[in-house]
């Protein structure tokens, strides 16, 4: 069964794939207004207005305008969205404004802010074309316009003709959203005063969203259907059914028959990720940690992502890394590393899976920090001093300040003999598996569902016991700790890997195991107390073929060993005495990655059948090839 190809559908696909013809910039217009709720709710306690905001080259976006009754001199905090704009302020049919909006903008709400949601171009009721994280003008866009531009627009119309507001100007939103937040950092208005990008977009192909390393994430299918045919609402799914995504997946064959065999290979989106699968410019001219890097920091900015965010884990450290070295006061630019999933901070913050931490940290950390941050910046309240780096060091469960990031000293962990983890390089060796694409290692326990809504948001602090005894995955484990170890900054994977393919994927974990015979098990965060619990504290992949380059693929020698390098999510964790330290090393996650087929092809979404082969897969250890994890050891 194929999805309806109707002339609309491939109208819209069309629509998408080419790109609009280059506009001059015109004074905007008047807008269009929707829609006034004073005189239909003339007894709630707040104002809400819909209009149509006019770009610079004439297209209209749809914006909803709501703040309490009475405000005046009040900041503008606002949220560019391709997700229902019009969903965000009509949630309910409350007299209430900290009722019709989302629970995380209560305070906001509350305190007398004017909130602001936008569909950007393309999506709901915004008119244009939806392009997929825009580029900016530039190279890959030749429009004149971009998120940057409508973002500038939209607050220079805002700032005019909203005579409630004091002319100071907030962005805020997650994902998505925190991409177009960044967006508004490209030049930015005068009036925009502050922003807090959280879990953004930055760099689909290095780590966020579609690909890591350069293996594809399967379910970035499900993503472009649901916005290119959906337009965010979610109303056109790939029908798989209600089944096992590992089977699914495994008997359509490669990423690209999948694609083709649902029918969905036309829809720009999935053009986009199959006709573009090594880190060519295509991908590096639309990275916005380089956009950002350069150009000036002028607008204080706080940015905020998950310790375990499945989707975009990479965005924020990356944008950090690229505008520190510009915040020379240490005082405009933060980082915020919660105990969360993605998005997790505007949620509740009490647990995450298995693991539970002291209180709701997504609440606490909202009122304690962010909200004073827009304060200071939109409201003229005295300074909060808002840290530089704030951290929640799960195992310790509390909060920390730090003057910067990942500047702790890198110290290797060892693989070593008969599975043994240690500080100390041993003896040469090796350890070696046969991985089978026939038979993939699943990222969790099967039966799973990528679109089980709980399973996906908390997999990665999964216990791994489950695929510990698999033959096709390598476990080594220290002894038992007999002091704290306090990991704070991105663990370094430093493995040295022979295969007898031509090709193949390495992933490596790195897991807190709590103690096998007590209840102390408790004080890591299990819930409830779970002795031998295995928690991922960093979970990543690399495809081998770029292991020499990530715009240069290239096919590997069998058996020649080649050092593959990368990087795990960014922690801050506390391995308390007596837990171990263990890595995992295997070659596939599925079917979160699609399967290597371990026979160098030019493009893995075009593999055949035929190019799926088993390969025996060899870890090398102590000498002058020891693999490590280095790990960014805090010195307390």
């Amino acid at each position: 069964m194929k999805l309806l190809r109707s002339g609309a559908f491939l109208a819209l696909a069309f629509a998408l794939a080419a790109p609009a013809g280059a506009q001059n910039a015109v004074t905007p217009m008047t807008p269009d207004v929707v829609k006034s709720y004073d005189a239909v709710r003339a007894n709630a306690d707040f104002t809400l207005r819909e209009v149509m905001i006019p770009m610079r080259d004439g297209t209209k976006l749809y914006t909803a305008i709501v703040f309490k009754k009475g405000a005046k001199n009040a900041p503008i905090l606002i949220s560019r969205s391709p997700y229902n704009a019009h969903g965000d302020v009509t949630r309910t049919a409350s007299q209430k404004i900290t009722e019709i909006l989302p629970a995380m903008d209560a305070e906001f709400a509350e305190d007398g802010y004017i909130r602001v949601y936008q569909d950007i171009r393309g999506m709901h009721k915004s008119e244009g074309d939806w392009v997929l994280n825009r580029p900016i003008v530039g190279p890959l866009n030749n429009t004149g316009i971009d998120e940057a531009t409508d973002a500038y627009d939209t607050i220079d119309w805002l700032v005019k003709n909203v005579p409630e507001s004091n002319g100071k100007v907030g962005i805020i939103g997650s994902s998505y959203l925190g991409f177009t937040s960044l967006m508004a950092l490209i030049n930015p208005h005068p009036a925009l005063k502050a922003a807090v990008p959280q879990s953004p977009m930055v760099d689909g192909w290095m780590g966020d969203d579609w690909f890591h390393n350069g293996a594809f994430r399967v379910n970035s299918f499900d993503y472009m259907v649901d916005m290119s045919v959906g337009k965010g609402d979610a109303d056109a799914k790939i029908p798989r059914g209600a089944g096992d995504d590992y089977s699914a997946y495994l008997e359509a064959g490669s990423a690209g028959d999948f694609a083709r065999k649902w029918g969905i290979e036309t829809i720009p989106g999935v053009r986009k990720l199959m006709d573009n699968p090594a880190y060519t410019p295509f991908w590096s001219l639309q990275a916005v940690d380089k956009w950002l890097a350069a150009r000036p920091l002028t607008v204080p900015t706080m940015l905020v992502v998950g310790q375990w965010d499945q989707e975009d884990s990479y965005g924020a450290p990356a944008v950090y890394r690229a505008l520190e070295p510009k915040d020379t006061g240490n005082d405009k630019l933060s980082l915020v590393i919660g105990p969360w999933r993605h998005s997790g901070v505007n949620h509740y913050g009490y647990e995450l899976g298995d693991v539970s931490f002291t209180g709701d940290t997504a609440h606490e950390f909202r009122v304690k920090w962010l909200k004073p941050f827009f304060d200071h910046w939109l409201k003229d309240a005295p300074d909060p001093h808002t840290p530089p780096v704030l951290t929640y060091a799960t195992g310790i469960n509390q909060w920390e300040v730090s003057q910067k990031w990942d500047d702790a000293k890198m110290t290797p962990l060892y693989l070593g003999a008969g599975g043994g983890l240690s500080f100390t390089p041993g003896a040469a060796g090796h350890d070696d598996y046969v991985s089978d694409p026939a038979h993939p290692v699943p990222f969790l326990p099967r039966p799973l569902s990528m679109s089980d809504r709980k399973q996906w948001t908390t997999w990665l602090v999964h216990d791994q016991r489950f695929v510990e005894d698999r033959p096709d995955v390598l476990t080594y484990k220290s002894a038992p700790l007999d002091k704290p170890i306090h990991i704070k900054g991105a663990p370094k994977v430093d493995l040295y890997a022979a295969t007898t393919g031509t090709d193949s994927d390495w992933v490596v974990k790195l897991i807190d195991v709590a103690p096998d015979t007590t209840p102390e098990a408790a004080s890591q965060g299990a819930k409830p107390a779970n002795p031998g619990f295995e928690l991922p504290l960093g979970i990543e992949i690399f495809r081998g073929r770029y292991v020499h380059g990530f715009a240069t693929p290239g096919a590997w020698k069998p058996g020649k060993v080649e050092n593959v390098r990368f990087e795990l999510p960014h922690i801050n964790h506390v391995l308390l005495p007596g837990h171990r330290l263990m890595v995992q090393v295997q070659s596939s996650l599925f079917p979160l990655y699609d399967r290597n087929p371990q026979t160098y092809v030019a493009n893995i979404f075009n593999a055949k059948p035929g190019d799926y082969k088993a390969a025996t897969q060899s870890i090398q250890r102590g000498g002058a090839t020891a693999s490590a994890v280095l790990l960014p050891i805090a010195q307390d």
